[in-house]
């Protein structure tokens, strides 16, 4: 329980899971989805502040018929028992409880039911059948008090004593239940209402309502992204008013003889009537006093005006509040349940509405920025942090629900600290808490505070980077990524920091000075505490470290936070560091560089069964006085045993080996990433053959673990891999930051980092073969046979030229072939980082991708971004507090304007006093120009823009392509500011250094864009290595593989066995989401991972309700964690509009669509294969509901899209033609059907062959379209009789459309090229015609196919489907046109009979498509049953080799 981690302590609030155990709620407060979770709670019963936001939800094997799932327990699922509980008010509920559950979980399902929400301080009684009685302890689970599984059990709340801590938390809490600033609600939720309330009103809904959809702007937001920018924040709810002000009163604190007789607090009070109140909160109640004026009158005023809470008090004095209460608890209980639930650091947001709103009065507000804490808590005592943290990794953890408990607890206190280090962190860098070391330099300094210790880590790339280059030109240059920090204390970025903290409280101060003359790689270390590099390394090392879990080796929390140009390292104390009490407390490694090494028997063996799973070798080195030593970790860790006697290992910026691609001066940090390592040792090992059939291509089969993951990679597509498999939770849009090389600590996308940690057994006994000395190419003498450190370097030069010659080549071919589509920056970092390959070669990236626009601007964007990032970065370090805002704005300005130097614009006198005094506020800048001051005399390619007032376009421009020529290697052209797509560069830029502009339309054409009031936050962006549940993982890798079969065998398995396959895969699915439920509730990456996978699985068993459903809570989860413009968010709201379409509600459908393409503009600009992929699904919609001339626009875009991005001859462009041919086959233009389907056929020729069954399939749709132009033609010979009406409609829709008709001409002449389509994603044919079920990244590869199957089946059963074919109205017209222009002859009397109806009806075949078209995922669908048309590309281009298919695992996305 995560009780239990808190040895008594207790919890700062915020939100995990709970139990899997059905959220308490009264009978009469509405279940959705099966998961309850109401208000975010701040504070536990006893006004502890509540460390659980919950959410419970039993699995949701009831959604579907079809799933039944077997009625065997699995892990995951508990047995639930009905409990009934009396309130303090003596209203009864009903609480769904599992034996294992603990006393803090009950009292979290009180705190979000709606009876009991405002309770908070109580004690539990347990009532037994037998009459006996217990009083329940927080932290006791309930089977150790009594057996609930018997039945005969009741709850009772019984008041319990306010004290100082308690009656305030109450009060925090009230004020929170009295505002709708806790309710997130997503503008799909709205949408939906909207679209309800609208069929409610219209008299008959259904068809009528269905042909009015109104025409949205989807291709307005491509055109104009820019103006977009307001539509993408949605204005807050209104927020309903109870009172006007509680808060603290002016009588505070009682005087001592009213303490005597248990007054605690005084509030004052005015009610919406107008009414002031003072009340009085004692141990027992709060009462209104008769205090009038100044003068305190503690009597109470009035008999009845008392109540055990402040909410029952409000009720008791005010009927206005009564009614607003009562709304406020409403409008909570009607929204999602996820929409109530706290999301534990959220991303931040890097737009805020425009115009700012109004800044009003809130004293309640004002008294809490009052008592800043940063990060602790202000009564009672601090958290002991590293107590908590390692107390919970000794948990035992043998069963099923034991991993769970510790999971969550680690899960929870790993976040608590987390969050209280970014407060912590703001205060150190804006000068609030004061060092632990004043009298040492500056750069030297060290803070503890909240038992939480912080030292800086300073960057110096780019002079290092200009060093290095006069040095030596060649490739180790560009080593820069990290590199060029890595010129930085022995050790790098110290825990030693913690070291030095200890040893000079034990009497060695001089370490200092010793440690930083250690580096033997340059001089400039003496002054480098630390790198971003380094400490970036160090994240990863120590997140590998604890996933390796080895029993009695410890590491300490981490977590890295930038902000204002600074870079803070944060971690628990170590045990008797700060204390100086042990001076023989390094047990293992070095704490000078190698020159002595420790070593213990004890230790060693621990680090050595964790570098076993770490694929590291034991080796042995020597010391400067010539001792050998064996080690099994590099040798600047340091192994130290605390004062708790557990043993610790620090400082590990190298827990992988060198990049023999970058060993020059300089490179010292460039190393390998862990994702990497275990690719390659997969790829080595004879059994790789078997279980990861392209091993070597497959970099990220990261999966290693068991279960048949070798063929599971998802991380293959990394765009989704990224996505999928990585929960970063708030800093996910900083990807990476700085030290880029491997910046992210991207939680867990990287399977291979879970494998190098959690790499179980299984997956060392194959890797055993290869293991990887880490000290190889250091300065570090390595002892043993010249041919065994001969072995031991070619391991690593074969793992580096892995990376280089089979890794990036097939990461570059996956990307060109929409295998991985990457989105914008933050996708594409995790994209690389998923492939195991370094942010450093970015730039090969980009030079291998420069035949396709869009990745070559994806790429180079990003590389001009992490460029400005520094120098911006630098700016901000040397500004003052209040130049911040003109800071910020002048350089977005010179970024994306053309703006002058600040300076430049004064006259030459001022110019000088400036000069002068910008010197002098170098010096006496504190903090901010610490470890800085000293680089500015010397020649830095950054010394010209020390300061804001100094930069202007220009030189701006010419330091990030002097920068991305050092540090990326890479060539920026003359032109790159005008070819950086703006706003996706903006948008990445404020994620990456943490800035929030407004949400306003910017003239990006006038010399400065940007204003000081355009500059609305500045917040900091966080790296840190919250653990995830290993379990539910495996779990949804094996449902992946089942989804993936279930995609493979749909056209040959019988239905029998398909179900079983979709139930077993519907199991796995809600299994894993329950774990993560119960691990780290509802907000998080991996639970959205779950729902998305769930949603594909009802999907394919025909329950669109249900997959609906399912979806909504993926959308809602993405919103929170990821941020609203993600990209991930934009394919939850393409997949919930194509459900919607599923169900025929084809508006709803299309506003989701709306707001997708809205969000894609954003993120990836409007040049992107996704885009044309969504445009192709908008035009399959607006086809169903017979607007062709709207589907045709969306298609023509989305072909001159894929032609400019991807090629003529791309297969996507391929997948573009079908569906333009699918179109005109709907509109009865047999001949212009067959022209585009020729020329689908003609790329699917040249690019796979005659053979191939998508190839076969392209001929076959072609023979159709031939065999109903003739017989159209036959029909014409019989003479029928021309219609003149016909053809005078026909007229009047080319003068009412003459860019149709220009479009039609255009088409018929060029086979198509002037008409549009578009690409999809990864999916290739998407949306191809009928079923048209495309799918943009995260949509089911063949959704298509399966949506047909199970039409088919249901009009079995005899359900209801959506209807076939459009009311014959909605097209003669077009139709006629089309085929006057298609034959060159005035339409035809018949033309709207048995021809057009015919395929019409096909190219609604949507509806029962049979098979579904793209290369890699189809959808295309074919016409009714009863025809015999051919079947779509369909399953031709879904069935790529097995072998594909497999690697290809992402199921959905």
């Amino acid at each position: 329980m995560v009780g239990k981690s808190n040895k008594g302590r207790s919890r700062r609030g915020s939100h995990n899971s709970t139990t899997c155990s059905e959220q308490a709620v009264s009978s009469d407060a509405p279940l959705k989805d099966n998961v309850t979770a109401s208000k975010p709670p701040n504070v536990d019963s006893n006004g502890v502040p509540n460390m659980v936001e919950s959410s419970g939800s039993k699995s949701e094997l009831t959604e579907s018929e079809a799933l039944n799932s077997s009625s065997q327990p699995k892990q995951g699922d508990l047995h639930l028992y009905p409990v009934p509980v009396k309130t303090q008010s003596g209203e009864r509920l009903e609480l769904q409880l599992n034996p294992g559950d603990s006393v803090m979980d009950i009292r979290q399902f009180l705190l979000d039911a709606p009876e009991t929400c405002y309770f908070t301080c109580y004690d539990l009684l347990l009532h037994i059948k037998d009459g006996s009685t217990h009083h329940l302890e927080d932290y006791n689970e309930i089977s150790e008090v009594a057996d609930i599984t018997l039945g005969g059990c009741s709850l009772e709340m019984v008041a319990a004593l306010y004290d100082d801590r308690s009656i305030r938390a109450h009060v925090h809490r009230t004020r929170d239940l009295l505002s709708l600033s806790t309710l997130h609600a997503s503008l799909s939720t709205s949408l939906a209402l909207q679209y309800e309330n609208a069929q409610s009103k219209a008299p008959n809904s259904g068809d009528a309502a269905k042909t009015d959809v109104p025409e949205l702007d989807g291709l307005g937001f491509m055109e104009d992204v820019t103006g977009s920018l307001g539509k993408l924040l949605c204005t807050p709810s209104k927020e309903i008013k109870c009172v006007e002000s509680i808060v603290f009163s002016s009588f505070n604190p009682p005087p001592s003889y009213r303490r005597l007789v248990g007054d605690l607090i005084n509030l004052d009070i005015e009610t919406l009537e107008g009414n002031k109140y003072c009340v009085t909160g004692t141990t027992k109640m709060f009462y209104v006093n008769s205090s009038t004026g100044n003068v305190l009158d503690p009597k109470p005023s009035k008999a009845g005006y008392e109540a055990t809470t402040l909410v029952g008090l409000l009720q008791k004095i005010s009927s206005k509040f009564r009614k607003a209460f009562h709304e406020i608890m409403e409008r909570k209980a009607t929204a999602h349940p996820f929409e109530n639930v706290q999301s534990l650091l959220p991303p931040n947001s890097w737009l805020e509405l425009y115009p700012v709103p109004d800044h009003k009065r809130d004293a309640a507000r004002a008294e809490d920025a009052l008592t800043p804490s940063y990060g602790s808590e202000l009564i009672g005592m601090q958290r002991d942090w590293n107590e908590e943290l390692q107390s919970c990794r000794e948990f035992p953890h043998t069963t099923p629900q034991e991993r769970i408990l510790r999971d969550r607890a680690l899960y929870k206190v790993t976040s608590d600290f987390v969050d209280a280090a970014i407060s912590g962190a703001v205060g150190v860098i804006n000068r609030c808490i004061p060092p632990i070391n004043p009298t040492d330099p500056e750069c030297f300094h060290m803070y503890v505070h909240n038992n939480i210790f912080f030292s800086f880590a300073v960057d110096s790339d780019m002079e290092q980077l200009s060093k290095k280059r006069a040095v030596e030109t060649n490739s180790s240059t560009e080593s820069g990524n990290e590199a060029a920090s890595s010129e930085m204390l022995p050790g790098g970025r110290m825990d030693s920091n913690e070291e030095r903290c200890g040893r000079s409280s034990i009497g060695e101060s001089d370490s200092i000075t010793e440690l930083a003359q250690g580096s033997v790689e340059t001089p400039l270390a003496e002054s480098e505490q630390a790198t971003y590099a380094s400490a970036n390394n160090d994240l990863k090392g120590t997140k590998a470290y604890q996933e390796a879990d080895v029993p009695g080796l410890h590491n300490l929390a981490m977590a890295i936070i930038d902000y204002r140009g600074h870079r803070v390292v944060a971690q628990s104390v170590l045990p008797g560091i700060l204390q100086g009490d042990k001076s023989d407390s390094l047990l293992y490694g070095s704490v000078d560089n190698g020159k002595k090494i420790c070593w213990n028997e004890d230790f060693h063996s621990k680090v050595l069964e964790a570098a076993k799973r770490l694929h590291l070798k034991e080796h042995t080195v020597l010391d400067a006085s010539g001792n050998v030593f064996k080690l099994a970790a590099p040798v600047e860790c340091k192994g130290i045993v605390g004062s708790d006697d557990r043993h610790y290992l620090l400082d590990l910026m190298r827990a992988t080996p060198r990049d023999a691609n970058f060993i020059g001066p300089g490179s010292r940090f460039c190393i390998l990433r862990p994702e990497l390592i275990t690719a390659f040792v997969q790829a080595q090992a004879p059994e790789s053959s078997k279980s990861v059939p392209k091993s070597e291509g497959e970099v990220n089969v990261a999966t290693g673990s068991s279960k048949s993951e070798g063929e599971v990679n998802v991380a293959t597509d990394s765009s989704k891999a990224a996505v999928v498999e990585t929960p970063v939770e708030t800093e996910s849009h900083e990807a990476a930051t700085s030290g880029d090389n491997q910046g992210i600590t991207n939680e867990d996308k990287n399977k291979a980092d879970t494998e190098c940690a959690s790499a179980s057994v299984k997956s060392c006994e194959t890797n055993e073969e290869i293991l990887f000395n880490p000290n190889v190419f250091t300065e570090f003498k390595l002892v043993g046979s010249q041919e065994e450190i001969v072995e031991d370097e070619e391991n690593v030069k074969k793992a580096s030229s892995y990376l280089v010659d089979v890794v990036l080549p097939k990461f570059i071919q996956d990307l060109c072939t929409l295998e991985v589509s990457p989105m914008d920056g933050q996708t594409l970092t995790e994209a690389l980082h998923a492939h195991g390959i370094n942010i450093r070669y970015i730039g090969n990236v980009a030079n291998g991708t420069k035949h396709l626009p869009h990745l070559w601007d994806l790429c180079s964007n990003e590389i001009v971004v992490r460029s400005a990032k520094h120098i911006l970065k630098d700016v901000l370090r040397d500004t003052e507090d209040h130049d911040l805002g003109p800071a910020i704005s002048h350089f977005l300005s010179c970024f994306f304007g053309s703006c002058q130097s600040v300076a430049a614009k004064l006259t030459s006198s001022s110019q000088s006093k400036n000069h002068k005094k910008e010197q002098a506020s170098h010096h006496s800048s504190g903090k901010t120009s610490k470890g800085h001051a000293r680089w500015k005399g010397k020649t830095s390619a950054r010394k010209n823009i020390s300061s804001y007032m100094n930069v202007s376009s220009e030189s701006l421009w010419s330091e990030i392509q002097k920068f991305a020529k050092l540090k990326y290697q890479f060539e920026l052209p003359e032109d790159a500011r005008l070819r950086v797509k703006k706003i996706s560069v903006l948008r990445n830029m404020c994620q990456k250094v943490g800035i929030t502009i407004a949400a306003r339309k910017y003239d990006f054409n006038t010399a400065m864009p940007f204003h000081t009031s355009d500059i609305l936050n500045l917040q900091p962006v966080v790296k840190h290595s919250v653990p995830v549940c290993s379990e539910a993982k495996d779990l949804v890798e094996m449902g992946k593989v089942q989804l993936v079969e279930v995609s493979i065998l749909k056209s040959e398995t019988d239905p029998i066995k398909l179900k079983g396959m979709l139930t077993e895969a519907y199991t796995m699915f809600s299994e894993a989401f329950s774990i993560l439920q119960q691990v780290t509730g509802p907000m998080h990456r991996e639970v959205a991972n779950c729902c998305r996978y769930l949603a594909m699985v009802l999907y394919h068993a025909g329950d669109m309700a249900g997959a609906i459903m399912q979806q909504h809570k993926e959308l809602i989860i993405n919103e929170r964690c990821l941020g609203l413009d993600h990209p991930d968010t934009a394919h939850s709201y393409g997949n919930m509009a194509l459900f919607y379409h599923g169900l025929n509600q084809t508006e709803l459908a299309l506003r989701h669509m709306s707001r997708a393409l809205l969000l894609l503009s954003l993120s990836s600009g409007p040049d992107h294969p996704d885009v044309a992929a969504t445009f192709i699904n908008v035009a399959m919609m607006y086809q169903d509901i017979g607007k062709m001339n709207t589907a045709l626009r969306y298609l023509q875009e989305a072909l001159k899209k894929n032609e400019r991005l991807l090629g003529e001859e791309h297969i996507q462009t391929a997948v573009c033609y079908h569906a333009l041919a699918i179109a005109f086959n709907c509109m009865g233009a047999f001949k212009l059907s067959h022209q585009h389907e020729k020329k689908t056929y003609d790329i699917l020729v040249k690019q796979l062959g005659e053979e191939d069954t998508r190839t076969r399939d392209s001929q076959n749709w072609m023979k159709t379209f031939k065999m109903r132009e003739l017989q159209l033609n036959a029909q014409k010979q019989k003479g029928q009789a021309l219609n003149a009406a016909s053809a005078q409609k026909a007229i009047d829709i080319l003068k009412a459309h003459p860019d149709l008709m220009q479009a039609f001409q255009a088409a018929a002449a060029a086979g198509g090229s002037g008409s549009s389509s578009a690409s999809f994603n990864k999916s290739l044919n998407a949306a191809m015609i009928g079923e048209t079920l495309p799918r943009g990244r995260g949509f089911d590869e063949r959704a298509a196919r399966a949506a047909a199957e199970v039409r088919k089946k249901a009009a079995a059963r005899g359900l209801v489907t959506r209807s076939h074919g459009i009311p014959v109205q909605a097209v003669p017209p077009l139709t006629q046109l089309l085929n006057m222009i298609n034959m060159g002859a005035t339409p035809e009397a018949g033309d709207g009979g048995e021809a057009s109806g015919e395929k019409r009806e096909e190219a609604n075949g949507h509806h029962n498509p049979n098979g579904a078209v793209d290369s890699k995922k189809d959808e295309s669908t074919t016409s009714k049953e009863g025809e015999a048309a051919p079947v779509g590309l369909g399953k031709g281009l879904a069935s790529l080799d097995a072998k594909k298919q497999k690697t290809k695992l992402k199921a959905t996305s």
